[in-house]
């Protein structure tokens, strides 16, 4: 049951990154409605993404598998890192770019 926890992790990333990308396609195509929800909806997804990860670490702890936890610590810190990083700056690239087409 626990191990669903890394697909909904792994799921929920890529929508993390798949959302503002389509926010982004649609810029390009001319349509411009409901950009925010696909930001916000994005950041939430990273977010119950990480805590997916969190939780299922807490997991880890309490059956006291710790061979396990030593192993998938250090990449699960990159892999968390990477997914908030590139999350933040394509939603920071769909910000920039809708805000200066309202202003035109």
């Amino acid at each position: 049951m626990m191990g669903w926890l890394n697909v909904g992790s792994l799921v929920l990333g890529l929508i993390a990154w798949i959302l503002p990308v389509v926010s982004l396609m649609r810029y390009i195509q001319g349509g411009h409605k409901n950009w925010a929800a696909f930001s916000v909806m994005s950041v939430s997804a990273c977010a119950i993404s990480l805590y997916f990860q969190i939780v299922y670490n807490h997991h880890l702890v309490t059956i006291g598998d710790w061979s396990a936890l030593m192993d998938t610590t250090g990449a699960l810190v990159k892999v968390g890192a990477v997914l908030l990083i590139v999350t933040i700056v394509l939603n920071t690239a769909t910000l920039v770019m809708y805000r200066d087409r309202k202003v035109k």
